[in-house]
């Protein structure tokens, strides 16, 4: 166990500068142009970005903070790593990587690009169907295809309604065909710990603010970190 671990936070420490270069790129407010460049020095942002979270030429700050992707790349690494059981691990890897960067911009931005969720859903589709017809279980695509597209109806339902932003729903059907290889419960279970979770973090925010003697009022919840992480927790606990 020692060593999957080490593995498992090595290997997402190697993965780590691309995702922080996806999220100082992606990570900008609906209607602007992506951030191609340092607004400082207009040194090219790149496909790799140090740890420090600092642009190389000029140290100005560019997206995540320090460190911070790569703690939390290396947890979701070892969290995969204690939940991979078989030929859908591959898949159940790229929504973490790709999740990771998601997860950032969200909470940064209260934004899914689908410049982000579009290859996280293209890549799980495709590493999903290889590892069905590895193990000799092509039906079990036909689960993940309606769990994806019962979830992202759900999802695209508080989109149309204003609870949701349209960046969502593509997760939503991302996650929901992960998880529908695991079975409906588990996606039922991983949507129930979403709404926990996001619940238990709102909850907290206005009590800070309370506390704080700040306004509340319009408070906005990034719904995809927790869509991720009640995915994770509910292949974790499955």
């Amino acid at each position: 166990m020692v060593t999957v671990v080490a593995g498992a936070v090595l290997v997402a420490l190697l993965v780590a500068p691309a995702l922080r270069a996806l999220v100082a790129r992606f990570a900008v407010p609906e209607g602007e142009p992506w951030c191609e460049a340092c607004p400082l020095c207009g040194r090219p942002v790149g496909r790799l970005l140090p740890p420090t979270g600092r642009c190389p030429g000029c140290r100005e700050r560019l997206g995540a903070g320090p460190g911070a992707v790569e703690a939390v790349a290396a947890a979701v690494a070892v969290a995969v790593a204690c939940a991979a059981d078989g030929p859908q691990a591959a898949a159940l890897a790229w929504a973490g990587a790709l999740g990771v960067a998601l997860g950032f911009t969200d909470a940064r931005v209260r934004r899914l690009p689908y410049r982000l969720t579009g290859p996280l859903l293209a890549g799980v589709a495709v590493l999903l169907a290889v590892a069905a017809l590895a193990e000799g279980r092509p039906g079990v695509l036909l689960r993940c295809l309606l769990v994806a597209l019962a979830v992202g109806a759900l999802l695209e339902v508080a989109v149309q309604i204003g609870a949701l932003g349209p960046g969502d729903s593509p997760l939503g059907l991302a996650l929901g065909g992960l998880l529908g290889w695991y079975g409906w419960w588990v996606a039922i279970g991983g949507l129930a710990a979403a709404v926990v979770l996001a619940g238990l973090w709102g909850t907290l925010r206005v009590a800070a603010l309370l506390v704080r003697r700040r306004p509340w009022r319009g408070l906005e919840v990034p719904v995809g970190p927790f869509l991720l992480l009640g995915a994770l927790t509910a292949v974790l606990t499955r």
